[in-house]
C-alpha cells in the first residue's frame, strides 16, 4: 500500500524521530501546524495500512514506524522503474544521469558506486 502525500510527510517526521508522542510530531511540522485531530486521523490511517503502531504509556501514545525508510523508498524506485522506464534500470539510469544536471564530481562518485557493486557480483 502507498501513503498519501500528507501521510508521507508525517512518516518522514516519524522516521526522523524514530519514536514520538503526538505533541512531538505536531511540533516537528512547519508552520502552519496541522490540528491534532488531523494528525490523529493520519496516524490512524497509517496504522490501518501497517506503516505505524504505538505503545500506550499512561494516557499517551508513543508512535513508531513499522516500515523502514529505505524499504519504502526502494519499493517506490522499483515501481518507478517498472511503470515509467519499461522495467529497465538502464533506461532509468540514463534518464537520471542526463536529466538531473549532475556535476562531473557527482557522476564520478556514481561511477565509483557502480564499479563497487560490479565487484561484489
Amino acid at each position: 500500500m502507498a501513503l498519501s502525500n500528507s501521510e508521507e510527510q508525517l512518516m518522514q517526521i516519524l522516521w526522523k524521530q524514530e519514536r514520538a508522542f503526538m505533541k512531538d510530531l505536531i511540533e516537528a511540522y512547519p508552520e502552519p501546524k496541522p490540528a491534532t485531530t488531523t494528525v490523529a486521523t493520519l496516524l490512524k490511517r497509517m496504522q490501518d495500512k501497517n506503516f505505524v503502531d504505538y505503545k500506550q504509556i499512561g494516557r499517551s501514545r508513543e508512535y513508531f514506524p513499522l516500515v523502514k525508510k529505505k524499504d519504502y523508498f526502494s519499493k517506490h524506485v522499483n515501481g518507478l522503474i517498472k511503470n515509467f522506464f519499461n522495467n529497465s534500470p538502464s533506461q532509468f539510469a540514463s534518464f537520471f544521469t542526463e536529466e538531473t544536471n549532475l556535476s562531473k564530481k557527482e557522476l564520478e562518485a556514481l561511477k565509483t558506486l557502480i564499479d563497487s557493486e560490479i565487484k561484489k557480483k
